[in-house]
């Protein structure tokens, strides 16, 4: 007769934890594990005794440290230190409550991240009552469903937006923060939610931060976290901001930066458009007047039909140079000689208007002149190669060598007339 079943009779306190060792009920069937067996509250210092091995005592459960490695070690060690932590510092209840009564904020979900300006979710605008306790006057909404808030004397400003890497704020956050900056002028209290509160409202208040405290993307950031630990936008907003830092906190559709923000949008949609929108095509220069005398008007070289302007070249940063074309050379690319950059031998612009037949329906194809069917570059909605070793996209190039640049003479007066 197994020893299990010896200890059942001789002690019912062992009855419900050998419950099953023989076989013939529901506990651990594993009588050989390797593991340390509990046994009516006391712990087995080894392994499970074969037969005519006489086993060892038993000490009791909290005679012996936790198994190393184990979960319940490291609850015990978590137990140990989130007491001596409670111990050393008051618990953010103890601390609320040393300050008096919740205020009206927080009892509505709503985190003060300036006097008069608060981070919330979608439950910080479920009560009207609540928002009008906390002073707050205005609620700028980023969600994917506008909120029915009927409350009197309480401005709204609703922006359609969804949680995700390519919805485009950045077209938008001038309009949110001018909608803050008015509301606050009039000493209403703002509320800016959106579902989570975490990170299309956080983008939102970042933007806000940066451009009304001259703070880096990164310092506006950093301090929304520490009010709300749970920020975290996702990775398309974060790309966005840093843009609208390179802008100067404020969008700026004629610089170089949105244009090609702007292109990339529309590179995303790009095969499911059926029209392209009018705003991405820049001007052709031949069916309006001449621009500012510091412009540059790029001809065809070979009908000197104007094309383009200065304005409408996207810079890009310089390549590695030879380097990047190593994949396509049989042999080893040559060392890059230092101080001797590789020259971009095109231009890259944004469209012009009259490259829009051309665009539509195809990815990639060439460029002519509209009047002399002269090849003037090409174009790839998914990016090409600059031959400083930059990739761009998409890439819409016209090669130097095809151009002719005409810069603008100062204006003359009229001639006077000799009496």
């Amino acid at each position: 007769m197994k020893r299990c079943c010896r200890f059942r009779r001789r002690d019912h306190r062992f009855e419900a934890d050998f419950d099953g060792c023989c076989g013939k009920g529901g506990g651990d069937p594993a009588p050989n594990a390797a593991e340390p067996r509990v046994w009516g509250g006391f712990l087995s210092a080894g392994s499970w005794d074969p037969p005519g091995v006489r086993a060892e005592p038993a000490l009791p459960r909290a005679a012996l440290p936790p198994a190393a490695g184990s979960s319940e070690g490291a609850a015990a060690q978590c137990g140990r230190r989130g007491r001596s932590s409670r111990s050393s510092r008051p618990s953010v209840a103890g601390a609320a409550a040393g300050r008096g009564a919740t205020t009206p904020a927080a009892a509505a979900g709503m985190l003060q991240v300036r006097p008069g300006l608060y981070l919330g979710g979608a439950a910080a605008a479920a009560e009207p009552g609540g928002l009008r306790e906390a002073g707050v006057g205005a609620v700028l909404t980023v969600d994917a469903e506008e909120p029915a808030l009927q409350a009197p004397d309480l401005r709204q400003l609703f922006v359609p937006a969804l949680d995700e890497p390519g919805t485009d704020l950045l077209s938008r956050l001038d309009r949110c923060v001018a909608f803050v900056l008015q509301a606050r002028a009039e000493g209403r209290g703002v509320l800016v939610r959106c579902h989570a509160g975490v990170s299309r409202s956080v983008a939102v208040m970042t933007a806000f931060l940066m451009k009304t405290e001259q703070l880096s993307f990164e310092k506006a950031y950093e301090n929304l976290q520490t009010i709300q630990p749970a920020a975290k936008m996702n990775e398309g907003f974060e790309w966005q901001l840093k843009l609208y830092q390179a802008m100067g906190c404020e969008v700026d559709t004629s610089s170089a930066v949105y244009k090609q923000y702007r292109l990339q949008k529309v590179t995303e949609k790009y095969p499911e458009l059926r029209n392209l929108p009018q705003e991405l095509f820049a001007v052709d220069p031949t069916t309006v007047s001449p621009g500012p005398n510091d412009e540059v008007l790029y001809k065809c070289r070979k009908c000197r039909r104007s094309l383009f302007r200065s304005s409408s070249i996207l810079d890009h940063k310089e390549g590695s140079g030879p380097v990047a074309f190593a994949h396509k050379r049989p042999a080893p690319a040559l060392p890059r000689i230092s101080g001797s950059p590789a020259p971009c031998t095109s231009h890259f612009v944004e469209p012009v208007q009259w490259m829009e037949p051309a665009l539509l329906g195809v990815m990639d194809g060439q460029l002519l002149c509209p009047k002399c069917n002269a090849k003037l570059g090409s174009f790839n909605w998914y990016g090409e190669q600059c031959s400083c070793g930059r990739w761009i996209t998409p890439a819409f190039q016209i090669h130097k060598n095809r151009v002719d640049e005409v810069k603008a003479l100062p204006a003359l007066g009229p001639p006077t007339r000799r009496a």
